[in-house]
């Protein structure tokens, strides 16, 4: 029997300091200097102040522009504070010479109405830029030229001047020192070549572009020029571009560690073997100058015809919660919120020699916000870390990360419990996930910290507490607020509401650990709460308990949420301040400062009164909501015929089914959508629960979406498809082979598996009639 460590010898750490003393490099101070942006070697000030940054990636090109505001809106709501996207050549400019930057591809009208609703922009300009697009996102008539892509040949770089040269144009006035662009990135996942991005940063110069942050992808080991670019980093706990059989892989693994090694080998590593033929470079580290930041946390995942994952909430902000633990400087998601590919077939492919086949139409990414614009669970679970964000980000940002005494052995290891502490030598927060995909954690038997800070042991929890498999947890130490000491607790941040003189601090609840407080001897606390030794409390957590901290003359309220209201939490910046509302259903600032959202049925919105200590019902202003569900019948037209375990391959790797093979051999169905919505104002959701290899929907005959199957829901914005009262729908679906070599989540396998032959089924059609309604306002 093992047999377990010590308390101390586990789950000990002692504060390190930064490394080296505050520097400001010349991006953002001397060089582009920005009225709202600057950057140090710590971190990053907006407003004067340090912050952690949030980006969420969004691409214009892929939306309707009619989406555009509410897909903003929510994700602001969400936390958002900087909106990334790429600026897909290929979607502009198909034919030479006829850019297009009209309905949803103008840029300028896209970056304007960030503006208005109060988010920052980073534009990546590429010129190659992946985004699983055709070509990288070079248009045909580029791949085909006879020049040396990606390098300073001056064929190429003259291609490029003239592209850039346009969006300047586009763009003229809307970059600067005082503007919302305040981040370019330039290329994409290139390795060798640092002088092409410096060629790069200078034609965008000239082209009239500028921001106070110029970026650069330094995964795979990435040389860049470090006075030029910020390097930016990404962490996905699963991809499509692995082989379809093999494990999980340890450049997954990692992120569900905390580390202070911030590249990672494995992305684009498809890429960088089947277009290049390199190899990663040894692992890099962030530069001196410039604090950590990330481009691309796992938002979701894309789905590829031969590998098909399908990251659940708690997987997407695991890897999120461990590099703020880790020392992020900057959170950057892709995606944050998915899409549709325009049509013409413009997704990357084998057919123009990349390794994995992507779906013609479908860019859903499995986001926090969907293609359709519905909320994936790991929205709720990221909006929470965004929150406290926002208000303790001036606090976490200088501090450093210190990693415990006692780390985990591998990859593989199971028992170590996974945390770590960023402070200040006198205050911090210990940042715990215990929670990983794929192969199970056991629950940890029990936990307490004893940090050496820069003046005092603290020691934590009184008596040892267990920490459920699932755990994402901060746990403030020597968080004082309104001059009332928090000596620590077992609960996490949330926010700060209310004015600097009468704040209230929210702290919610984990699952499945007894929420404790712990003030200072002299700190008194009123409510129901019950005392234990060392003036720490226990609190009753099946309901909302506001407390009252004391301290002298200075007080604090203490509003501790249980953990089922923590999902439903919304933490909202509105003119009048900070509102904690409690939603199930989207929730966002409406253009007039009010409230605005949709449901399905009636809205069910609170929010938390500091008069009152308690939440109290929105007035909503919403038409009657009627029947939110509508049952779609689907007649079968023609049955399956029976398909190969294959439909060819590249390096390996299986290949979707042409739209011959999709025509020839899937099931028909007719759909009865006479329920439909046949307005733009509304939102109409159509939801396909199926199973098999391939499922397109063709409205009169007009391929409008596709999905590779994967176990998850279908869900489909009927006026965004296209779909109208007496149109004719008809869905195909193609068996899924029981020898094809795809790879599968685990409960998709087990079906697979449960079945003797091919498998196929469409197991409903729904259509389900969202609400919209604004906040009703004395």
């Amino acid at each position: 029997m093992r047999q377990e460590p010590t308390t101390l010898e586990l789950l000990s750490a002692t504060h390190r300091p930064h490394g080296s003393a505050l520097q400001s490099p010349a991006m953002s101070n001397t060089v582009d200097p920005h009225s709202r942006w600057r950057l140090t070697s710590h971190y990053i000030e907006c407003e004067r102040v340090p912050s952690v940054p949030v980006s969420g990636e969004i691409h214009f090109s892929r939306l309707p522009r009619a989406r555009w505001e509410e897909r903003l809106r929510l994700m602001k709501a969400g936390g958002i504070t900087v909106v990334a996207c790429y600026v897909f050549w290929i979607h502009h400019e198909r034919t030479e010479g006829e850019a297009r930057f009209d309905g949803n591809l103008d840029v300028a009208a896209f970056v304007r109405l960030c503006a208005s609703i109060g988010l920052d922009v980073v534009l990546r300009i590429g010129p190659w830029a992946h985004g699983e697009v055709r070509n990288g996102g070079f248009p045909d008539w580029v791949q085909a030229a006879a020049v040396g892509h990606r390098t300073n040949d001056p064929a190429y770089l003259a291609l490029v001047e003239r592209w850039f040269q346009r969006i300047g144009s586009e763009l003229r006035g809307l970059t600067g020192p005082d503007s919302n662009v305040v981040g370019i990135q330039l290329e994409n996942e290139l390795y060798d070549q640092p002088g092409h991005i410096i060629e790069l940063k200078k034609i965008a110069r000239a082209a009239g572009l500028s921001a106070p942050l110029w970026t650069a992808t330094a995964w795979g080991g990435a040389d860049i020029p470090e006075a030029e670019v910020l390097p930016v980093f990404g962490g996905y706990g699963d991809g499509f571009w692995v082989d379809a059989a093999a494990p999980w892989d340890p450049t997954f693994r990692q992120h569900y560690f905390f580390s202070h090694q911030w590249d990672d080998p494995g992305i684009g590593a498809d890429l960088r073997e089947q277009l290049s033929g390199i190899d990663a470079a040894p692992p890099r580290s962030p530069f001196a100058l410039y604090p950590p930041a990330t481009c691309e946390l796992t938002g979701g995942m894309a789905t590829a015809y031969q590998r098909r994952p399908w990251p659940e909430g708690k997987d997407v902000a695991a890897v999120a919660h461990n590099k703020i633990g880790s020392g992020s400087g900057w959170q950057g998601y892709y995606m944050f919120a998915g899409g549709t590919n325009p049509p013409g077939g413009l997704q990357e492919s084998q057919a123009t020699g990349y390794p994995n086949d992507l779906p013609v139409m479908d860019y859903d990414f499995h986001a926090p916000i969907g293609a359709a614009g519905r909320l994936a669970p790991g929205f709720a679970q990221l909006r929470r870390q965004h929150a406290f964000l926002a208000a303790f980000g001036d606090r976490v940002a200088p501090m450093p990360s210190t990693l415990p005494d006692r780390l985990p052995a591998s990859v593989d290891d199971s028992e170590t419990l996974r945390w770590s502490l960023r402070s200040d030598g006198r205050s911090g927060f210990v940042f715990i996930t215990w929670h990983q995909p794929h192969i199970p954690l056991p629950d940890y038997a029990a936990a307490q910290f004893k940090l050496a800070l820069a003046e005092e042991t603290v020691s934590f929890p009184s008596t040892p507490l267990p920490i459920p498999a699932g755990t994402i947890a901060r746990w403030p130490v020597n968080l004082e607020i309104a001059s009332v000491c928090l000596r620590w607790a077992t609960a996490s941040p949330l926010t700060v509401l209310g004015p600097e003189s009468s704040p209230t601090v929210v702290l919610a609840a984990e699952e499945g650990i007894e929420a404790q407080l712990c003030l200072p001897l002299g700190t008194t606390l009123d409510g129901p709460a019950i005392p234990l030794a060392g003036n720490t409390y226990a609190v009753d957590t099946r309901e909302p308990v506001t407390l009252t901290a004391t301290s002298g003359d200075c007080s604090l309220k203490i509003l501790v949420l249980p953990p089922q209201l923590a999902d439903q939490a919304w933490v909202l910046e509105t003119p009048h301040g900070r509102d904690l509302v409690l939603s199930a259903d989207p929730v966002w600032l409406a253009a007039d400062g009010g409230l605005a959202g949709r449901s399905v049925g009636s809205p069910d919105i609170r929010r938390y009164s500091m008069d009152l200590s308690g939440f109290e019902q929105v007035v909503t202003a919403a038409e009657e909501p009627g029947r939110p569900r509508h049952p779609a019948p689907a007649a079968l037209l023609r049955a399956a015929k029976p398909v190969p375990a294959s439909f060819g391959s590249l390096a390996g790797r299986a290949a979707a089914p042409s739209d011959n093979v999709m025509d020839g051999l899937a099931a028909v169905y007719r759909l009865d959508l006479a329920a439909a919505s046949t307005s733009g104002g509304d939102h109409t959701e159509l939801e396909i629960a199926w199973a098999g290899d391939v499922a397109r929907l063709l409205v009169e005959g007009v391929l409008v979406a596709d999905r590779f199957w994967d176990g998850s829901p279908w869900v489909i914005e009927t006026h965004d498809a296209g779909i109208r009262a007496g149109a004719e729908v008809l869905l195909q679906i193609l068996p899924l082979s029981k020898a094809a070599k795809v790879g599968l989540p685990a409960a998709a396998q087990k079906r697979r598996d449960s079945v003797a032959g091919d498998l196929i089924s469409l197991d409903g059609v729904e259509l389900i009639r969202w609400t919209p309604w604004t906040e009703e306002r004395p």
